[in-house]
């Protein structure tokens, strides 16, 4: 059975929730008669930018990542704000850094956490990085004609925004396999 960490019973009727097919997908749902709650689990959006300043790409590494893990800057979208208002102030907000939104990348989904990635390239005129210490780690300015994009969630962005600056990259993939030795 599909698990799920969101309730267990009904928030209208505090009757047991049951995992069973509504229009044609499982979903939990009420079985009461006079109530027929519905847990659609509708995924969270979430706005991605890649940073760009003179050629280079802002890659960024959350607090808790692996030392080697740098993504993009991210955050949620709030309630009545427009995605590409969202991603400036996340840039704001997480480097400090005033942009303007270049271009719509896409929207991409990711599935591992129930979010939709809006992607926008966001150009930066300067490159002094103050990080917000309660959300990120580190960051790295990379070349762009060396970043390398990963195979999940916002990487899939990376690659599409590359292919628009002429580099086609294959996607590398998150997490590597151990090695047997």
């Amino acid at each position: 059975m599909k698990e799920h960490g969101v309730y267990k019973f009904c928030p209208t009727c505090a009757q047991p929730l049951v995992y069973k097919m509504d229009q044609g997908i499982a979903r939990w749902r009420c079985e009461t008669v006079d109530c027929g709650f519905v847990l659609w689990e509708n995924p969270t959006p979430v706005v991605a930018a890649i940073v760009e300043h003179e050629s280079k790409v802002l890659l960024v590494r959350n607090i808790g990542w692996p030392e080697s893990w740098f993504g993009l800057v991210t955050g949620f979208l709030e309630k009545n704000e427009d995605p590409a208002e969202a991603v400036l102030r996340e840039v704001k907000e997480e480097t400090g850094l005033d942009g303007t939104v270049a271009s719509f990348i896409g929207h991409y989904p990711f599935h591992y956490l129930n979010q939709l990635i809006i992607t926008y390239h966001v150009q930066v005129q300067q490159h002094e990085v103050t990080l917000d210490r309660t959300e990120l780690a580190d960051f790295r300015w990379v070349p762009v004609d060396q970043v390398q994009p990963w195979d999940r969630g916002t990487g899939i962005a990376l690659r599409d925004w590359l292919r628009t600056q002429g580099y086609e990259r294959e996607l590398i993939p998150l997490f590597r396999p151990p090695r047997n030795e």
